[in-house]
């Protein structure tokens, strides 16, 4: 059989629009997702993997079979999300194809404003003479998750058309609303029936992921008194003024999105919801420690009581819904799951590079769903703009490492 490649499988993907939505009450969130999906399923049965299948969530599930004779060999699933990020258009993409870079400024046709420059991108300094892949400056590229689809699915390709290679059973799935927080919400593991799994969801060419932030979000509302204006003196309380003061409050220096780096959390004001009567303001909670995300809320639980002990009249509540935990708790229990990705990154001719995860990854609720799930590189770049980018080479090369991991466990079995 011919093998189509993975740049090939990418350029077909993104072509179909699957933007998810965050207003949405809908699983999906949006139809058009299922589209993509679907084609998957009927690409999946034409490899030969007759038990792809669609649930009614739009999970799609195919096993590839084991060639291995070794009894024991664990099920390792590898995972992609087919939606793309609501910040950025997906509809009508234009995907070009930049063949062997040569380190220029790239700009993009449909808006020439959209520039790539080597100066403002150290990795793209990194990929001279690689086929670099753009979108044409008007849409996202949907490299963030459609390189990952396209990798596992030329990987089970080169799989079934080459069964000399053991391995023990690969199970295959793609999930929508990643993008939005949903993407394991009715993900069933049992049904799966992985052992350990993969996400293809990362960045540059050798990295791997193990770690990411523990997330929660806060909600604080600030209780004002309203009435009408003309006549307010001595009653009225702005819950407006309480709030902003409040946001005020918080450090100019520290603790913020715009200055933290690496393993350093923080608190992020990112919604506001604002009336006199009543103003509500939410909070992203990030930090690397479980233990630090109560700390952060009660400090911030009581700079709030500061702020109102200030504005006589007006009270406040607070209230926490976990999100996600750091995957780490539970990958450090399986070091096998790291290290054999490891293994197989090297044996792909790279060096292993390992980084935390500054935000959150289904493998994060995976995880903790009883799926141990590190991310793997997919070569995703400036992803949710529309100078999204991704390397040739690096997609081929994620494509490698698959192969390789299945091939380690089996050998290591």
């Amino acid at each position: 059989m011919s093998q189509t490649s993975v740049v090939e499988r990418f350029l077909r993907y993104v072509a179909y629009d699957t933007q998810s939505s965050e207003t949405s009450d809908t699983y999906p969130s949006t139809e058009k997702q299922l589209d993509l999906l679907r084609l998957l399923v009927d690409e999946l049965k034409a490899l030969g993997l007759a038990d792809a299948t669609m649930d009614e969530h739009g999970y799609v599930m195919a096993t590839v079979p084991a060639t291995s004779s070794k009894a024991g060999v664990p099920v390792i699933g590898f995972i992609a999300h087919v939606d793309t990020s609501p910040e950025m258009s997906g509809a009508g993409v234009k995907p070009i194809l930049h063949r062997n870079y040569q380190g220029q400024d790239l700009v993009l046709p449909d808006d020439p404003t959209a520039v790539l420059r080597p100066s403002e991108l150290p990795y793209l300094t990194k990929r001279i003479g690689d086929d670099i892949i753009t979108a044409s400056g008007t849409t996202l590229l949907g490299s963030d998750n459609k390189s990952g689809v396209a990798e596992i699915m030329a990987a089970a390709e080169y799989l079934m058309a080459h069964p000399e290679i053991a391995h023990g059973p690969i199970r295959i799935g793609f999930t929508p609303d990643e993008e939005v927080g949903a993407g394991t919400k009715h993900f069933d593991v049992a049904k799966f029936g992985a052992k350990y799994a993969y996400t293809m969801d990362g960045g540059p060419r050798g990295e791997i992921e193990y770690e990411s932030f523990s997330a929660d979000a806060m909600t604080i509302t600030f209780q004002g008194r309203n009435t009408h204006p003309g006549y307010a003196k001595g009653v009225m309380v702005n819950s407006i003024k309480v709030a902003a003061d409040f946001i005020h409050r918080l450090p100019k220096d520290a603790l913020a999105p715009e200055t933290t780096e690496g393993y350093e959390g923080y608190v992020h004001p990112y919604v506001l919801t604002p009336s006199v009567d009543k103003t509500t303001v939410k909070l992203l909670i990030r930090d690397f420690k479980t233990s630090a995300l109560a700390e952060k809320e009660a400090w911030l639980a009581k700079l709030a009581a500061e702020t109102v002990a200030d504005w006589p009249g007006s009270s406040f509540e607070a209230k926490v819904d976990e999100s996600y935990r750091n995957m780490r708790e539970v990958l450090d229990h399986h070091p096998d799951v790291v290290e054999n990705a490891r293994e197989a990154i090297r044996r792909a001719g790279m060096e292993p590079v390992t980084k935390p995860i500054r935000g959150g990854t289904d493998g994060s609720k995976l995880s903790f769903m009883g799926l141990p799930t590190p991310n793997v590189f997919a070569g995703e770049q400036s992803f949710h703009s529309r100078f999204e980018w991704v390397s040739a080479q690096d997609m081929e090369k994620a494509v490698e490492v698959i192969v390789e991991i299945a091939k380690v466990w089996e050998e290591k079995t």
